[in-house]
């Protein structure tokens, strides 16, 4: 199973809107595809129709603090299914204190990454949707994943909340998990009609090359339509620019991990 981190501590950029059609882009590729919604605000959650995440139990908190005490978890608990095939680990209010629990308990950082091991041979992706902060909730998202995803709306000069965040990512490969990639930096909300947009897109693209997307996310009523619907964008909007663009995400997500897999196979060699 490969675990793909959605992560920026700036809200508003459309990391919910992507882990959730990235997951299901993954799904309509025949990936089996669990959603994490990491974030105590439960915004993946009510996007893909549970409209009150406090009321749900069990959540991610409650595996969470399972994996703490110890106490045995049950096959598939807590994972709802969306009808349009991906599962998803909700989130509610609960997982602030959870953030508290964290900081007084012991391999605090590999709580999240514990709970992934139970389930890693039920899935082929697991996407995690990170709060907008660098706390301890987001550290474990970073621990337990293969990966990063960064994205950024181009509306605004992001540069310097990227550069902090880059380094937090840093910190995390150096002292917890060796392993993590950064898949790459992907440019949300684009308006293509403004030059401000066009100056952004080709400053970042300047600045970090080939590891920002090809794929920018155009700017769409439509996208933030979706989310009251329960829907995907695929669904929503099928015939779309943003579908479009999700789709095209999605096939470049799955060529950065087989280009990634074919190094590590010729490094074997």
């Amino acid at each position: 199973m490969k675990t793909i981190a959605l992560a920026n501590q700036k809200g508003g950029v459309g990391k919910t809107t992507t882990a959730a059609n990235l997951g299901i882009g993954l799904f309509r590729q025949g990936k089996k595809v669990l959603l994490i919604d990491a974030d105590a605000q439960g915004n993946l959650t009510q996007m893909l129709g549970w409209q009150r995440p406090d009321e749900l139990s069990p959540t991610l908190s409650t595996l969470m603090e399972k994996i703490i005490t110890e106490q045995p978890l049950v096959p598939g608990e807590g994972i709802l299914r969306h009808h349009e095939g991906v599962h998803l680990l909700p989130a509610n209010i609960e997982l602030s204190s959870m953030e508290v629990t964290l900081v007084n308990t012991m391999s605090r950082e590999t709580i999240l990454r514990q709970y992934l091991s139970t389930v890693k041979k039920d899935y082929d992706y697991a996407i995690i949707d990170c709060m907008p902060s660098l706390g301890m909730m987001t550290i474990n998202a970073l621990t337990a994943a293969d990966s990063i995803i960064i994205p950024v709306q181009a509306h605004y000069l992001p540069a310097k909340g990227l550069e902090q965040l880059l380094k937090s990512v840093a910190r995390v490969k150096k002292q917890l998990n060796p392993g993590l990639n950064i898949d790459g930096i992907l440019l949300t909300m684009v308006d293509t009609r403004t030059n401000f947009a066009k100056d952004i897109s080709s400053l970042i693209r300047g600045t970090y090359g080939s590891r920002v997307f090809t794929t920018e996310i155009p700017h769409s009523i439509r996208a933030a339509e979706m989310s009251v619907e329960a829907k995907s964008i695929f669904e929503y909007d099928p015939h779309g620019k943003v579908a479009a663009a999700y789709e095209k995400l999605t096939k470049e997500v799955l060529a950065v991990e087989k280009q990634r897999q074919k190094h590590r196979t010729d490094q074997v060699r």
